[in-house]
């Protein structure tokens, strides 16, 4: 995998993902749109992963489209900066929508710890992540409408779980910058922190310690069953529900409880 998006896995099975272009403010060329859904997808196989925590290097977590790249863009269509995708069934979109939608088919929680800018594809890639840590002078904008555009990278499906149509709407026509307090009371940052980055990482450990089982099964849930009708909700939760029960990690979950000891969880099958 190319250095621009890098891994780190501790021994908890906390996944530490970096955008890491600092010196472009982590702004998202061609490759990095393939570079970050290969990043996703590397992870979804990987069973000792538990939680991971997305981050941007340097001074903000990312500026969006690369200027350069837009030029490029312009001079041909976009066939060479958005690619049709080419494996639906493990994350849908082409590679401007995958690089937002891969961290909704990572099977477990993915933290997106923000600060500096998130703007554009960067703003539309943390919207992919399940929660979202920001600094609170984080500035935001869904700022396609600046170059003539629509937001193109998955924002369809993550902002609709998060915020009211019109103010969607309103962000997108105006491509205004508002800040993490803001962006916390449309309920598009989960919680806000003066260190996003250590809260997030300190979050997946609190997450990585229970049981990886239930935790992947609870994010499955809630990914398939958030928008069903009632029947289909119902009837995933007694079905999930009955795959972990007497299962090893959820005997382990009650035994060290009532031990008053620390889980000794096993990777899921």
């Amino acid at each position: 995998m190319s250095d621009i998006v890098t891994i780190d896995i501790n021994t908890n099975g906390v996944a530490d993902v970096r955008l890491n272009r600092p010196e472009k403010y982590n702004a998202i060329s061609p490759d990095m749109f393939n570079t970050v859904t290969e990043a996703g997808e590397s992870l979804m196989d990987n069973k000792s992963v538990r939680a991971v925590v997305l981050s941007g290097n340097g001074r903000g977590f990312c500026a969006g489209l690369d200027f350069s790249s837009f030029q490029n863009m312009a001079d041909d269509g976009g066939s060479q900066v958005i690619k049709p995708g080419t494996d639906a069934n493990r994350t849908p979109g082409n590679s401007a929508q995958k690089s937002g939608m891969v961290w909704k088919k990572v099977p477990v929680p993915v933290i997106a710890a923000l600060h500096g800018v998130a703007f554009g594809a960067g703003f539309q890639i943390a919207m992919g992540a399940d929660i979202r840590i920001a600094a609170p002078d984080a500035r935001f904008s869904v700022m396609e409408i600046k170059w003539g555009l629509i937001p193109d990278c998955s924002a369809t499906q993550t902002l609709r779980d998060l915020i009211r149509l019109d103010v969607a709407k309103e962000l997108t026509f105006t491509g205004r910058i508002f800040e993490g307090t803001e962006a916390a009371e449309l309920g598009i940052v989960t919680q806000i922190s003066d260190s996003p980055l250590e809260t997030a990482l300190q979050m997946a450990e609190e997450i990585a310690s229970k049981s990886p089982s239930a935790i992947r099964y609870g994010k499955q849930l809630f990914e398939t069953a958030w928008r069903d009708g009632e029947q289909e909700g119902l009837t995933l939760e007694a079905k999930l529900q009955g795959q972990l029960i007497g299962q090893p990690n959820q005997v382990e979950a009650v035994k060290s409880n009532f031990e008053e000891r620390a889980p000794q969880y096993v990777d899921p099958d």
